[in-house]
């Protein structure tokens, strides 16, 4: 079971990576360009850049507090925030109609198993 989580809590560390990465370095206008960013009208550069910012530290929380053992409790406080940011935005494609939304839920559930099996006075160990 630690494994698995390690796997997944690196997965979304990784896809919250990338994505940050089109998010803080595209323009809003770049970023609305690509297949499935319709959801950019709904918001300013500003909090594109802010959502990129988020997910940055996502990435960052799902992984290094237990890597470096140091406050382990954030990795499922990190998770849960990613939780609350996928639904967001699965509700964000909901109201675009959206099929990209399956992503978007994939990702909320992986967020969920992460957080439910990390918290616990044993959630690190084997």
């Amino acid at each position: 079971m630690n494994l698995a989580l390690w796997i997944v809590a690196g997965l979304l560390a990784v896809v919250f990576l990338v994505s940050s990465c089109s998010k803080l370095f595209m323009t809003k206008e770049k970023l609305a360009a690509q297949p499935g960013a319709g959801w950019t009208q709904f918001y300013s550069a500003g909090a594109i850049k802010a959502l990129g910012v988020i997910e940055v530290l996502a990435a960052v929380g799902l992984i290094l507090p237990a890597a470096l053992d140091i406050a382990p409790v954030l990795v499922p406080v990190a998770a849960v925030g990613v939780a609350l940011l996928m639904t967001g935005a699965a509700l964000t494609r909901y109201r675009l109609r959206d099929k990209l939304i399956v992503v978007d839920l994939l990702y909320l559930a992986l967020a969920v198993f992460v957080a439910w099996g990390r918290f616990g006075p044993e959630s690190f160990t084997g």
